[in-house]
């Protein structure tokens, strides 16, 4: 436990934080899933519609600071790749 008044404080900012960071990777995580779930149903027009939604909040999440650009990119592409997959 610290016992610095500035060190408490910054701990109280990290927790929330993560807790709001938290909730953002489980969406993204929702929202990838909801597009390959989609394709596996067959219904291309919800899938691109699903991805396209996945892919928006991927980009929010980098603008954020939730995840690195790099890391956003590939699961976009890898995600993409998966629903075409899984279209065709």
């Amino acid at each position: 436990m610290a016992n610095i008044k500035s060190q408490e404080k910054r701990n109280r900012q990290n927790h929330r934080a993560y807790e709001r960071n938290k909730a953002v990777r489980s969406e993204l995580k929702t929202r990838s899933q909801n597009a390959v779930e989609a394709a596996e149903a067959g219904d291309a027009a919800q899938a691109e519609a699903m991805l396209a939604e996945a892919q928006r909040k991927y980009d929010k999440a980098v603008t954020k600071g939730v995840m690195h650009k790099s890391t956003a990119s590939r699961r976009k592409s890898r995600l993409t790749a998966q629903v075409r997959s899984l279209l065709s």
